[in-house]
């Protein structure tokens, strides 16, 4: 019963901020994938904690969200995740997973932990930059050159630093899954260096820096959320987009996009959360179950998003996209230096991050 009071509160919220969201974004989602929100109180009580599962009357039942569709890898994640809660629990904690942006979008889903209307959520990067500015570093463009750099840093003392400042904002961060490499694509012409793309209108996460890198580089980047994106993509308002490989292939972009370019110009993460008043209403063990499945359950994600990478990548090309698989990314890291120079509040982190790169 109090479940369904909450689910209907939340849809109501949801459907007032709709609007905000993004697959990929950051200003207002970003992300996030590029691509919605789940519930739990900030006690306890007010959340799961009083919900039903049939097999388990005493179990505690928790909703995650995300934006992406079944096949994504937002879902294998949480897929993962559960089961891993699950089990380690002994049955006391449930996880309803709500994909296709059930529950809003990725900034909607943010801002509903924070008020305690949603348990948990797998969002991208982006978003969160509304939350922490220090989360804005993670959007730097080449930051990473490979996957290995990016897991070193994350995994690390600088990733568990960028989550914890979270915190503050209501939010839990608890593991970096992945939503990949960004790589460009668009329904005009190849792209093989940055000039290429001079005077494209391209969909970009709503994400000041992602919007800033863009811009430097000649284009029309214009930040909305995800699900607007597709609707724009297919009605041409946009000459293209920026994504994962997996994204481009789990919504088949190729039925509006005839060129793809694997630029790799942006590392972005997906970052399972939780309502901080929610993880903070757990006992010490119960939180550490938490942590351990949640990176347990990102590791498994990286692991399959890199096995389905070449079959996606051949599958894109099997449906008639042109791949430009070798630009010249020398051109596009040049065009995005000025960008480094307007954000040097990240100048630190940035340095940090590259010792720790040059340590590997």
């Amino acid at each position: 019963m109090k479940k369904s009071v909450k689910f209907l509160a939340l849809a109501l919220s949801a459907a007032m901020l709709f609007g905000l969201t993004a697959c990929g974004g950051g200003k207002d989602d970003s992300q996030t994938q590029e691509a919605p929100a789940t519930e739990e109180n900030g006690a306890a009580e007010d959340a799961g904690a009083e919900n039903a599962d049939a097999s388990n009357p005493d179990a505690t039942v928790l909703q995650l969200g995300t934006t992406v569709n079944e096949q994504d890898s937002f879902q294998v994640a949480a897929e993962k995740f559960t089961e891993l809660v699950e089990e380690r629990t002994n049955g006391a904690y449930k996880i309803e997973i709500y994909p296709n942006g059930t529950l809003g979008g990725e900034r909607d889903m943010l801002e509903s932990m924070q008020m305690d209307t949603l348990d948990m959520a797998i969002v991208t990067s982006g978003p969160f930059i509304n939350f922490s500015d220090a989360m804005g570093v993670l959007d730097m463009p080449y930051l990473f050159g490979s996957n290995e750099e990016a897991y070193t840093v994350l995994d690390g003392e600088i990733g568990r630093e960028l989550l914890d400042t979270l915190e503050s904002s209501g939010l839990k961060g608890l593991a970096y899954a992945e939503r990949g490499f960004r790589n460009l694509t668009n329904n005009v012409k190849p792209i093989q260096t940055a000039a290429d793309l001079n005077g494209l209108k391209l969909r970009v996460m709503e994400n000041d820096v992602y919007t800033a890198s863009f811009k430097a580089m000649g284009v029309n980047a214009d930040p909305m959320a995800w699900a607007d994106a597709l609707t724009a993509l297919q009605q041409g308002t946009v000459d293209g987009q920026e994504n994962p490989v997996n994204v481009i292939y789990s919504y088949k972009l190729w039925e509006s996009q005839k060129y793809a370019t694997l630029d790799r110009h942006s590392y972005s993460t997906a970052i399972i959360t939780m309502s901080a008043n929610l993880f903070n209403s757990l006992d010490a063990e119960t939180q550490q179950i938490f942590l351990d499945a949640a990176q347990e359950a990102a590791e498994f994600e990286r692991a399959w998003v890199a096995e389905q990478e070449a079959d996606q990548l051949q599958a894109m090309k099997d449906n008639g996209m042109e791949v430009i698989e070798d630009p010249d990314l020398d051109s596009f890291k040049e065009a995005v230096q000025p960008v480094y120079e307007q954000y040097d509040q990240y100048a630190d982190y940035v340095s940090r991050i590259q010792e720790v790169i040059a340590g590997m």
